[in-house]
């Protein structure tokens, strides 16, 4: 199974992240979506899962959790905005897969056997960071983590 993991896109969805999530299972976006728009765009493609960011405010951001399980086959996914505001052990709580956003560093490491994930920002570009979103495969082998860069060209 394919997932599309994305985050802090503060109301841009490019092109380009739109075309990279095609062909994906279910679409994770962690926060500072930035308008419900962004969210439809998504669904059009796949399911979407979504928490709320610190800068997504509103009645629509309102309905979005701050944070989320979602469970794929026997993985269990970990979804919050701010890796900072992580109030719990992910091993103990028998979690694989920690994703955040917020920094819009991509990052991807293995802790007590626990993926921690930040897609990266794929919205406006922040300083000289990459704009990137990443794809969670979830095979019978495991898992596996590729970062998609979306960095526009000059």
């Amino acid at each position: 199974m394919r997932v599309g993991l994305i985050s802090d896109t503060h109301g841009l969805l490019r092109p380009a992240a739109l075309a990279a999530l095609r062909g994906c299972a279910l679409i994770v976006h962690a926060g500072d979506v930035g308008s419900r728009d962004v969210l439809a765009a998504l669904a059009d493609i796949a399911p979407v899962r979504a928490v709320r960011g610190n800068n997504d405010q509103g009645p629509w951001a309102d309905a979005l959790p701050a944070d989320d399980v979602v469970q794929l086959g026997e993985q269990f996914l970990y979804v919050l905005h701010d890796r900072a505001e992580l109030d719990l052990d992910p091993a103990a709580a028998g979690f694989h897969v920690v994703v955040t956003g917020h920094s819009h560093r991509p990052l991807h490491e293995i802790r007590d056997g626990v993926h921690y994930v930040n897609p990266g920002s794929a919205g406006p570009r922040r300083f000289t960071l990459p704009v990137t979103l990443a794809e969670l495969i979830v095979s019978d082998h495991g898992l596996d983590v590729r970062f998609i860069d979306l960095t526009p060209a000059g």
